[in-house]
């Protein structure tokens, strides 16, 4: 029966056959199989459906709540928005991966135990690294060598914490687990590195910016968001959370505002709003809940828009770096419009999305008394307006004119962005949509005064700081360089210690050398006094004891080498 089927498994076998499609019906194909996911989702009943027996364990396929329906709903809406989007994109390898790699988020967020959770988890870094590959540069092959690194690293994290816990427990149901013992400690350290925490983040900042046009896009939308689901199944109000996601939320808007490539500054805004999920998880409460899975539905919606209007500039002019850009609304106007739309939906601007999700995770945060979160949190909203909503749209579209000149974004493109933009909207203005599939029942208004005149009073401030700093020159300028973060721990400390550690080998393996030719030349002398040229060796090789011994500390030479 469809009902005990994983939502996700159409994407995934369906992606199978995309080679086989003629190139004419490829995109109609590939925007029926989200679509029928999505219908499938709707028909499916509340409860558990799809058990199966494997590995001597009842695996649940299909679990069917609140809170599953709410991410499936906006994983298969954005897999259906993404493939619009890439379209123009003839290259089937790459629809193939991020059908698979979407497929297996969405059959993730419905599973009822945590070993079919490790087998879509692993399904999903094993696809997506195909998207960042598929550049054909030497940076995306290192970078997406990091990232599989990374994402397997997870994976084989969670798969320790998944044995423990089922030793201690002997349960593998995924259900609230808190950090209780070694394995749900584990299990906990795997769902962070996937939700990119602190010092645990940069694969992020790595990988996504060295993504395809289209990659990017479908990256943006899947992995820290199946995190932030799994984080809110495992461990709601586990209160470290609420400190993690502060810290999120703030230190990504200093390298975002020095960042000169700008996907790679999306890349940190995209831990800034990460921060405001997990402090609502780590809170707990049913408003924050809501806050979180409502922040995570619109985030994914304008973060992909963000992705997709730089993605458009980067697809027609060949460079994302504020540095060479600038002027484009000239060329790009539609795409600077769906732009500026995005950039004030992560703002939080009234009428947009961001500004009815982000609210609830405010409110609930001030509401349970954690007013220095609360506080952190607003000193994030005011730095993601500026290093995403002005930053962004100012320096591709607007600053100083470049000169470059192009054509506007591929049909697809536009239509996908068209959209994602119409729902940013929307949402925005009509949140009871939104707010009548969240996990559990909303007595919310976000539309009142003082939420309002805060928000403005904010945001105007923050534009007011952005303008003087500007004119007075203060404001980092944008140059062509690579900021370092966390990722200086492996790019320059840890080639450091090798190096080091590399010359004290070899230092060790000279003085060895030296004592062994001292020992050998020692032997040598002794044979020569009791031989002689004319003894024992002479008569034994007539070709003389030299090259004997030539040949001896030869061998011994490339012995000590190489072992």
């Amino acid at each position: 029966m469809i009902t005990d089927l994983p939502p996700g498994l159409i994407l995934i076998l369906g992606a199978l056959a995309i080679p086989f499609i003629p190139a004419g019906l490829r995109r109609y194909y590939v925007l029926a199989l989200p679509a029928l996911g999505l219908l499938q989702l709707l028909l499916l009943p509340t409860g558990m459906q799809g058990q199966v027996e494997m590995f001597g364990h009842t695996l649940t396929f299909v679990r069917v709540d609140g809170l599953a329906k709410a991410f499936g709903i906006i994983f298969l809406i954005a897999a259906f928005i993404s493939v619009i989007y890439g379209w123009h994109e003839q290259e089937a390898a790459q629809h193939v991966a991020a059908l698979i790699y979407s497929g297996a988020a969405i059959g993730a967020v419905f599973v009822g135990d945590l070993i079919s959770l490790f087998i879509f988890w692993e399904l999903t870094a094993i696809a997506s690294v195909f998207l960042i590959w598929a550049r054909r540069t030497e940076r995306a092959y290192w970078a997406g060598m990091r990232y599989l690194v990374v994402q397997i690293g997870s994976g084989v994290i969670l798969l320790a914490g998944v044995v423990l816990h089922y030793r201690a427990t002997g349960s593998i149901a995924f259900e609230h687990l808190g950090v209780v013992s070694l394995g749900t400690t584990l299990i906990f350290v795997a769902f962070g590195i996937k939700c990119a925490f602190p010092l645990l983040h940069n694969w992020l900042q790595d990988a996504y910016p060295e993504a395809t046009v289209f990659g990017a896009v479908v990256l943006s939308a899947f992995t820290t968001k199946l995190a932030v689901y799994a984080l809110a199944r495992g461990y709601a109000g586990t209160e470290m959370l609420i400190w993690i996601g502060a810290v999120m939320a703030a230190f990504p808007i200093f390298y975002a505002v020095i960042e000169n490539d700008l996907r790679r500054v999306l890349a940190y805004s995209l831990n800034n709003q990460l921060g405001f999920m997990v402090v609502g998880i780590g809170i707990g409460s049913e408003l924050a809940i809501n806050g979180t899975v409502a922040h995570a539905f619109t985030h994914i919606l304008y973060k992909a828009l963000l992705f997709m209007s730089m993605g458009a500039v980067l697809y027609r002019v060949g460079t994302i770096k504020g540095s060479e850009l600038g002027g484009l609304y000239k060329s790009m106007p539609m795409t600077a419009g769906f732009c500026i739309v995005g950039a004030a939906s992560i703002s939080a601007f009234p009428l947009f999305s961001g500004f009815v999700s982000k609210s609830l995770i405010l409110t609930a945060a001030a509401g349970e008394g954690h007013w220095l979160v609360w506080l952190v949190l607003l000193f994030a909203s005011a730095g993601v307006f500026h290093h995403s909503g002005i930053k962004i749209p100012f320096f591709a579209f607007f600053a100083h004119d470049s000169g470059k000149r192009c054509a506007e974004a591929p049909t697809s493109m536009l239509i996908a962005m068209g959209i994602t933009a119409a729902l940013c909207i929307g949402i925005g203005v009509w949140p009871t949509g939104l707010y009548r599939i969240l996990p559990f029942p909303v007595d919310f208004v976000p539309y009142t005064t003082a939420h309002v005149i805060t928000q403005l009073q904010l945001l105007m401030f923050s534009a007011l700081a952005f303008s003087v700093l500007m004119r007075t020159g203060l404001y980092p300028p944008e140059l062509r360089a690579t900021n370092l973060d966390s990722d200086w721990l492996y790019r320059r400390m840890c080639p450091a210690i090798l190096r080091f550690l590399r010359d004290v080998v070899r230092q060790m393996h000279l003085r060895a050398l030296l004592r062994a030719q001292v020992r050998l030349q020692r032997f040598v002398a002794t044979v020569y006094r009791h031989h002689g040229p004319q003894g024992a060796l002479a008569r034994t090789w007539p070709t003389g004891s030299t090259v004997l011994w030539v040949a001896v500390l030869l061998c011994a030479t490339l012995f000590l080498y190489y072992v």
